[in-house]
């Protein structure tokens, strides 16, 4: 009797993580790219970039991200940003970096940045320095995008602080999916899929003392308020806020569309050395902007035009306050000006009592300047 030969051992398939899966799907859908199938050998491959702080959420992103650089039809790269903001950053951004390498990322640049505060906090000053870091990574390297981690966990927090701030609807929208290069394929994804997936895929995250100390309003946002109004209102309150943000975001962003539109129409823009009312000229760029026609434009897209001309000049997003004292000089009463809205940018009018000719350049317009 004949021996029955023995079977070459096959390796079992291990299987997909439903949750990885669910994210290689969301960052798919989000770049048009296939997750399944033969793996696709592209020529001359888009290059996109994560920013990555080594955190569980960024560190989960880069890995998804690194499976479609291995089926070929993008390259994957990532930056990693050091604030400098805690003792050992650096040597933090390089385990990052290394880890990073490893997965398969190529190039993995790490950009060292100084915060500048400039009348924000320290959060506001790290986020203003990781975009200029981020975008400048991006244009240096020809990336088609850049992929952010944030969740929808960060999504409801953002609207909770949002409403503790009194602000208007893009502050209420949170954080758009897309905008411009930059993408955030996880904002479906709970804080807790995040940390299965650094499970699933054996991955050593970086854990932000920082997340950890009450001293931030968005950790005690995190910490105590949601789970207080998850017991008091019901546990789907993340995904609550979550959705709000996703409606409001759509009348944001037509909202913004039309103040685009007439902030283009109004804006003069003049050189810093012909001031208007015979003043001291200034090394700072000045807009003005026709008071008439700003008092014919609906209330919400005053502000948002407003708004416009003071990030136009380098300043940070007026609050609702700051904006409601330049609409004050256009109601003619009481003191021309200046105030001073965000960013070291100020607004003032013509006043009537000036010896300028009515139909001089700066009469009858709202003047903003940004001081150096």
């Amino acid at each position: 009797m004949s021996a029955v030969p023995e079977q070459p051992h096959v390796k079992a398939r291990r299987r997909l993580d439903p949750t990885v899966g669910k994210a290689r799907a969301a960052v798919g859908e989000l770049l048009g790219l296939k997750t399944t199938g033969k793996n696709l050998v592209v020529e001359n491959p888009p290059l996109i970039l994560v920013g990555c702080s080594g955190g569980p959420d960024s560190l989960a992103l880069a890995a998804v991200c690194a499976f479609f650089a291995k089926r070929g039809e993008v390259r994957v790269g990532a930056v990693v940003v050091d604030h400098q903001m805690q003792e050992g950053s650096a040597q933090v951004a390089q385990t990052t970096a290394g880890q990073l390498r490893a997965l398969g990322l190529d190039p993995v640049v790490v950009r060292t940045v100084d915060l500048n505060h400039d009348g924000v906090g320290p959060e506001a000053a790290a986020r203003a320095a990781r975009f200029e870091a981020l975008e400048a990574t991006a244009q240096e390297l020809g990336a088609q995008n850049v992929l952010l981690g944030h969740t929808l966990d960060d999504q409801a927090e953002s609207v909770l602080l949002g409403l503790a701030r009194g602000s208007g609807t893009r502050s209420l929208a949170g954080m758009r999916e897309r905008r411009g290069r930059y993408l955030r394929p996880f904002l479906g994804l709970r804080r807790d899929e995040i940390l299965a997936i650094c499970d699933a895929l054996e991955l050593t995250p970086w854990h932000d003392p920082a997340n950890h100390d009450p001293a931030y309003l968005r950790v005690r946002v995190r910490r105590n308020v949601i789970p207080y109004l998850s017991a008091e209102l019901g546990p789907g309150i993340a995904e609550s806020l979550a959705r709000s943000a996703s409606i409001l975001g759509h009348d944001a962003d037509f909202l913004d569309d039309l103040a685009a539109a007439e902030y283009n129409k109004l804006v003069l823009r003049r050189a810093a050395n012909t001031a208007p009312n015979g003043g001291e000229s200034s090394p700072a760029a000045e807009i003005e902007l026709a008071e008439d026609a700003l008092r014919g434009l609906a209330p919400a897209l005053r502000m948002r035009v407003l708004a416009l001309a003071v990030v136009e000049l380098g300043g940070v997003q007026p609050s609702l306050e700051r904006l409601g004292a330049a609409e004050y000089l256009l109601a003619r009463k009481g003191s021309a000006g200046p105030v001073q809205l965000a960013g070291k940018v100020s607004a003032w009018r013509i006043s009537r009592n000036q010896s300028v000719p009515h139909d001089g350049p700066g009469y009858g317009k709202l003047v903003l300047r940004r001081s150096t």
